[in-house]
């Protein structure tokens, strides 16, 4: 054997959600209950077509670059 973990280790999985990893007072937490996106898909509804491939959700894209701009994620 070519490593040093045995094959018993790298078998081994543990399940994790993000509600585990994210704590309860953190700032990701409190925007998202004190903002409701829904809002959104008004705004876009007419930019988006019903015909061919589902596209990325409007809602999820301006989530991700409010927290891109909140933490200064470039």
């Amino acid at each position: 054997m070519l490593s040093k973990h045995h094959s018993i280790q790298r078998e081994q999985l543990e399940m994790i959600t993000f509600d585990q990893l994210v704590p309860p007072s953190h700032l990701v937490r409190k925007m998202e209950a004190s903002i409701d996106f829904i809002f959104i898909y008004d705004l876009v509804k007419d930019m988006y077509s019903e015909v061919g491939r589902r596209s990325n959700d409007p809602v999820i894209l301006v989530k991700l670059t409010f927290i891109q701009y909140t933490f200064a994620i470039y």
